[in-house]
């Protein structure tokens, strides 16, 4: 992961200190805060060159939360929650405010660097491609969408989402093969994410929403009709 650098914000210095070491193995440049005030500052001087952001929950001054809205009112940055909890309903809202990953401590590092890994794979578009779907246009390397010429924004767990639904045209896809694809490892937590984040791509798609098809007892298809 030459080149690449992450912000890693957690209170805790042994955690922070245990993922930079594996983290410069990969040969990553490691940025680091241990606050969420910290984060902030660390992240507004440095937005230009941070590619993926490693941000705990519970933290002083402000919490991952409050942090993580700050930055999505300005950076789609893939971040990753790190958290003491494990509950279904800390997860679901932490994808709902547009996390791209969550994981429960304790954790493997080696676990943890697969999945940056995974994450950067995916967001790294090698190429300028557009391609358009009944008025629905996506630019591959800037990763943007595009209905009938307006701009809508997504998450980035949105528009992967939306964008394996679009390469897997008239394509019936199961939620498992939906799950394994997107989220890229084996998922755990409940299925019905999926449906979360079908909703509000349905919703931001506005009329062409429709083309989103539900297959009851499979999962879904996009097809222009």
């Amino acid at each position: 992961m030459e080149g690449v650098t992450i912000l890693v914000v957690d209170d805790e210095f042994r955690m922070r200190k245990l993922v930079k070491d594996f983290l410069l193995k990969e040969d990553c440049t490691v940025l680091e805060a241990g606050d969420g005030e910290e984060a902030i500052k660390v992240f507004n001087e440095n937005k230009e060159k941070i590619n993926l952001i490693l941000l705990d929950v519970m933290m002083p001054k402000l919490d991952g939360w409050s942090v993580l809205r700050q930055i999505r009112q300005e950076s789609k940055v893939p971040v990753i929650m790190l958290t003491a909890r494990g509950e279904e309903q800390d997860e679901l809202f932490g994808f709902e405010l547009g996390v791209d990953e969550y994981i429960s401590k304790p954790f493997s590092p080696k676990i943890l660097v697969a999945r940056i890994k995974a994450i950067l794979n995916r967001t790294e578009e090698k190429k300028n491609e557009n391609k358009n779907y009944g008025g629905i246009e996506i630019n591959t390397e800037g990763r943007t969408v595009t209905v009938d010429g307006k701009q809508i924004e997504l998450s980035l767990r949105e528009y992967e989402l939306l964008k394996y639904l679009l390469d897997n045209e008239n394509v019936a896809l199961s939620r498992d093969k939906i799950l394994n694809n997107v989220w890229n490892y084996d998922y755990y937590g409940d299925s019905r994410t999926i449906d979360s984040h079908i909703k509000k791509i349905r919703h931001k798609l506005g009329k062409k929403g429709k083309y989103i098809k539900t297959i009851r007892g499979v999962g879904y298809k996009f097809e222009v009709k």
